[in-house]
């Protein structure tokens, strides 16, 4: 139900209340209890146990539960009672799980955020007497009294209004107060902020003063739907999660079928049943890389960490790599792409001889030659301010007051002339404050020793009351109209005496035209840096605001964010569209102004629909819903709503756009990482596989136990895979287009290399068993496996300098990561210690070698090395 192109009349008709003494204490108590209190409500909050609950539900999570499951069935059947291997699976399972919980404990503060943003009080007249409430019971039909400086409780139709703006960016986007008209008529299709006659919850009043009629509260209410939609939006699953989800599921059917290659190979080949079972088991829990998710959350909190640094603070592990895949990103403009601050940045002043035609009209504010004429005007326009710009100890400057005053009074003081000393030089003796019939303001002020009228409005408005060079102005106010200026006119006179107060109107007639003011909330320079970066990295940069489509496109065009052949649209003209038509053409856009909350969520979807990975940017209330719609949001730290805040992934602590940037090769970084610790441990344990299946199918029986298997899989492989994830990025990471949303985090050729490495890993270490058990040895087994153990081990810690960069490692530094020297060196302390130790080698059926098979151990260890590089070199000549 709309209230807005209803009259307060009939508005209290409906409620059964009164305009001048309002409802009765009685009536109001009987709707509190039919609508509830005023109050946003929300879906309970999930408790600390199903949070940890829901962690367990991934597959590769499933897959390690299994994994424990099994190796402790093994550990009875040998009967060595040995519970190592379960106890480290469930402890990676736990620490994946606590770790989860941790980062997304906050989730459920989104809509406590949005249940403080209402005021606590509330001034109201009941029964006919003024009187302050609780805002929680507030009703319709309540009349409400508004002044500066209050928060509104709940929506409301304005019954009279005196001058009265309300600060509304978390709701509307806009960066300057809602002139707001208790007499205006409002059509019922306008959107949000186009509607004057409206106070809403959760904004505030910044100047002048009301009277206003509740209309909706608590859920109903603008904050309350977005509330509801907020609510009602399921967090998405990011890339990195759906691939590991894939992967754990293809490797879990790997798992199942090498149990029964190798469980039927053993019963045809006359193997006892116990042994062909538990090699079994022990090569299916080798084929699953059990570290791989404390790995992959491990490199992401470490990114994370990374990013604080950075100004950048993560809510969510996955996010980081999430917006390194980002192709489209939707971004608010006020206070994201721009300052969230009204700037002035041109004047027009009258010449004694007017420029030529086609010459530049207007003049630079704040460049180093500014003409004194302009300097003037500013002088004598912040008179004419009630907003004030206070300096801070730390030079920075305090705003107070009307965005569009403060700006010409910060604008005066760049220029020299201090609004404190202009006051104090140049007395005020009287004013006409500005209200929304005039939409005017006037000041007399005695000047060297005359009483000066100093008039300032809009152009439109003041023009017919002036004398000067009045076409010439228009020529400019159109001019700085189309760079989306927000134009004041400035006009002045000389009086001798103050006209009596009923007459007081004479002010504002007769005047001289001294010049037009053009101010702008202008774009972060660091912004339009970051744009041109994401675009060179493939990624698409939407503007999405509720600001009017004019200011929009210009800001947007200035920011190379809408080029030619890209268009804007407007709120109201996407209301027409149907989702299919809008999916359909999504990609024409680069622009969206004066939309609503259920707006931006048609656009991040329609994105999404085209197989587009979304990040959104803002700050407002009315981002919230497509923050947590989108698959990843980021919300500015400094300006952002704690809603926003609430609802995003990444929080920009700096409010700075640029850190995107930083946040993009981060995480394509990280991507990059787990992708190397990934390839690695699966190549490893690939080699696994086809070390048992070649030696099986070769009648050698297995070369490796249980045991050994297990830990090599679990130990020596873990380290340096953990480590390979600390890798700075590349330095060509931002060169390549983003992932595809359906890509695999392998594609055809990766899985090649994989099992070509594997295959080379196996055919070591078979070699090496063969060696071991018939050439060193007369047909010793324990020789044989401890030379397989050995060499499958050692000849992983040579192959991962080679697979952590595609260069050869002869042309880059193969030492740059000392993450990964240090885990290769500790690994390798490992190693040596299950086979030289003697307590800990009887565990693992080690035995003692001679030097020669030491010799031979470390050749085919030392092999990975140039067989790679030569393949490198082979692919590179293809």
């Amino acid at each position: 139900m709309t209230w807005h192109d209803r009259t307060p009349q009939q508005i209290a008709g409906q409620f059964s209340s009164d305009l001048e003494r309002g409802l009765t204490d009685e009536a109001a108590a009987r709707v509190l209890s039919e609508v509830g209190e005023n109050k946003l409500q929300g879906k309970p909050p999930k408790t600390l146990l199903q949070r940890f609950a829901a962690q367990l539900k991934d597959t590769m999570v499933i897959i390690l539960i299994i994994a424990a499951v099994i190796s402790t069935v093994l550990a009875v059947m040998e009967g060595h009672g040995d519970f190592l291997e379960p106890a480290v699976i469930l402890f990676i399972v736990i620490l994946n799980a606590v770790l989860g919980v941790f980062q997304e404990s906050k989730a459920e503060k989104v809509l406590d955020a949005l249940k403080d943003m209402s005021t606590p009080h509330a001034r109201v007249v009941r029964s006919g007497r003024e009187q302050i409430i609780s805002s929680a019971e507030l009703v319709p039909g309540d009349i409400l009294v508004l002044e500066a400086g209050d928060y509104v409780p709940a929506d409301a139709r304005l019954i009279e209004s005196s001058s009265l703006q309300c600060e509304e960016s978390a709701l509307t986007g806009e960066s300057v107060p809602a002139q707001k008209d208790a007499a205006a008529t409002v059509e019922e299709r306008a959107p949000l902020g186009d509607r004057v006659n409206m106070v809403y919850s959760g904004c505030s009043v910044t100047y002048g003063r009301a009277k206003a009629i509740v209309t909706s509260t608590g859920m109903s209410s603008q904050i309350g739907q977005i509330a509801a939609i907020l609510d009602s939006q399921q967090d998405t699953a990011t890339p990195l999660q759906h691939k590991l989800e894939k992967m754990g599921k293809t490797l879990g059917l790997v798992a199942l079928g090498v149990c029964a290659v190798i469980f039927i190979i053993g019963l045809i080949g006359g193997t006892p049943i116990k042994e062909i079972f538990m090699t079994a088991i022990s090569l299916a829990v080798a084929a699953i890389p059990e570290g791989l998710p404390a790995i992959v959350t491990i490199v992401l909190a470490v990114g994370v960490s990374k990013m604080v640094q950075k100004n950048a603070l993560i809510r969510r592990l996955p996010a980081v790599e999430t917006l390194g895949s980002a192709s489209v990103i939707c971004s608010d403009k006020t206070g994201t792409l721009t300052q969230n601050r009204m700037t002035v940045t041109a004047c027009w002043v009258p010449r004694r001889q007017e420029r030529a035609d086609g010459e530049d009209l207007l003049d630079e504010v704040g460049a180093p030659d500014t003409p004194a004429e302009v300097v003037s005007l500013l002088k004598l326009a912040t008179l004419c301010c009630d907003g004030k710009v206070l300096e801070q100890p730390d030079g920075s400057l305090q705003h107070i007051g009307d965005p569009t005053e403060t700006a010409i009074v910060a604008a005066a003081l760049q220029a020299g002339e201090k609004q404190e000393q202009l006051n104090a030089d140049y007395p005020r003796m009287f004013d006409l404050p500005f209200d929304s019939d005039r939409k005017l303001m006037t000041t007399v002020n005695m000047i060297d020793g005359r009483l000066h009228v100093i008039v300032k409005g809009a152009f439109d408005i003041l023009a017919p009351r002036c004398s000067g060079q009045i076409e010439t102005a228009r020529k400019a106010n159109d001019q700085m109209a189309q760079n989306a200026l927000r134009v004041l006119a400035v006009a002045h006179k000389v009086i001798e005496v103050l006209p009596p107060e009923d007459e007081s109107a004479s002010l504002e007639q007769d005047l001289s035209l001294i010049g037009l003011i053009g101010m702008i909330d202008p774009p972060r320079q660091e912004a339009k840096d970051a744009i041109a970066t994401c675009k060179k990295a493939g990624i698409r940069p939407i503007m999405i605001t509720g600001d009017h489509v004019v200011t929009a496109s210009a800001i947007a065009s200035q920011m190379g964010i809408l080029q030619e052949g890209q268009k804007a649209i407007t709120g109201a003209q996407l209301q027409e569209m149907s989702d299919e038509q809008l999916a359909a053409t999504i990609g024409d856009y680069s622009v969206y102004a004066r939309v609503t909350p259920q707006d931006k969520i048609r656009i991040v979807k329609a994105w999404q629909q085209k197989g587009q990975i979304v990040a959104m940017t803002g700050d407002g209330v009315n981002d919230a819903p497509a923050l947590k719609a989108a698959d990843i949001g980021c919300a500015m730290g400094i300006t952002g709503t704690d809603v926003a805040k609430g609802a995003a992934d990444m929080v920009l602590t700096d409010d700075n756009f640029a850190t995107i940037v930083v946040a993009v090769r981060e995480g394509r970084g990280i991507f990059q990482n787990i992708v190397k610790s990934v390839k690695f441990l699966l190549s490893c344990n690939i080699g696994e596989i086809f070390t048992v299946l070649a030696s099986m199918l070769a009648g050698f029986g297995a070369p490796l136990s249980a045991i050994q298997l297990l830990w090599v899989n679990l130990v020596t492989d873990g380290l340096p895979a953990l480590a390979l994830g600390m890798d700075a990025p590349g330095s060509d990471v931002m060169d390549d287009p983003p992932r595809p949303k359906d890509k695999g985090i392998f594609d055809g050729p990766m899985w090649l290399h994989i099992v070509l490495q594997g295959l080379m890993l196996a055919a070591l270490t078979v070699t090496s068993y063969v060696l071991g058990r018939y050439v060193f040895a007369e047909n010793s087994v324990a020789e044989g496996r401890t030379m397989a153990f050995l060499v499958l081990a050692l000849s992983q810690m040579f192959h991962i300098f080679g697979a952590r960069t595609r260069r050869s490692i002869f042309k880059s530094n193969p030492f740059a990561n000392r993450y990964l020297n240090l885990a290769v060196l500790a690994s390798i302390a490992l190693i040596l210690a299950v086979a030289l130790i003697p307590p800990v080698a009887g565990i693992f059926g080690m035995v003692h070698l001679p030097l020669a098979a030491w010799g031979c151990v470390l050749g085919l260890s030392v092999l990975p090395v140039p067989i790679v590089e030569i393949a490198k070199l082979f692919s590179r000549n293809k």
